[in-house]
């Protein structure tokens, strides 16, 4: 599966009653196995641009396509099909349920997606968050959980499907240095081993080493650059 946005524009009315485009992409494409750093400052629109491309939030105008699909052709429950399916989102606020325990937290995903039998959720569940540390943490309720390892619960349940396409909203931002190096490794390992996409949106300078390829979002243009500085084509 690959990804392609296409004339992708955001506004928002402005005091003054004049639109502003807070988003203005003319192409990028995501190739399976990129991963990707995406980076602005605050306010530039990098949480934006993942809710509109994780189907959650309808562009102004344009399309986002993964393979022959387009995104916002599809009816709202078929979206939420599709993103329970093929995409894993690691929100910025966590939005865990709070009346569910860490591990039925992580469940949830595989529930909707239905992609293993029931009999085999706990397991995977159990596993990813033994992966990010919190084997001794399973039947915590998020009210019970550090700031950080809600952090984490939100990477195991984003990895739970092995998503296609895996978005990460500053997941580092509430971790010491080594709770944020085990789950970078969790993230960036098992999307190399599946082949899947990845994009980290965060203002950690201690992440740009472990990228390649770079997406810097600045009003609302994007520019594709690699390791070497070098511009890249969008």
């Amino acid at each position: 599966m690959s990804v392609r946005l296409e004339g992708v524009v955001h506004s928002y009315d402005a005091p003054i009653s004049e639109g502003r485009s807070i988003i203005d992409i003319d192409s990028w494409e995501i190739q399976p196995a990129d991963q990707y750093l995406l980076r602005g400052v605050s306010g530039s629109g990098k949480t934006t641009l993942f809710n509109i491309m994780t189907g959650l939030l309808r562009p102004t105008k344009g399309t986002i396509r993964y393979d022959d699909i387009n995104l916002y052709s599809l009816s709202e429950a078929s979206r939420d099909r599709f993103r329970a399916q093929n995409i894993g989102y690691v929100f910025q606020n966590h939005f865990l349920l709070n009346t569910l325990s860490a591990v039925e937290n992580v469940e949830m995903p595989l529930a909707f997606s239905r992609i293993l039998p029931q009999s085999q959720w706990r397991s995977r569940a159990s596993g990813l968050l033994t992966q990010v540390g919190l084997g001794n943490r399973l039947h915590y309720r998020p009210s019970q959980l550090s700031t950080g390892q809600r952090m984490r619960v939100a990477v195991a349940r984003a990895l739970a499907n092995n998503p296609k396409i895996l978005f990460a909203d500053e997941p580092t931002a509430s971790l010491d240095e080594t709770a944020s190096a085990m789950v970078m490794d969790l993230i960036q390992e098992t999307c190399r081993v599946n082949r899947a996409m990845l994009i980290v949106a965060s203002h950690d300078p201690a992440l740009v080493s472990r990228f390649s390829k770079f997406a810097d979002l600045h009003a609302g243009q994007l520019t594709l650059s690699n390791a070497e500085g070098q511009v890249t084509d969008v």
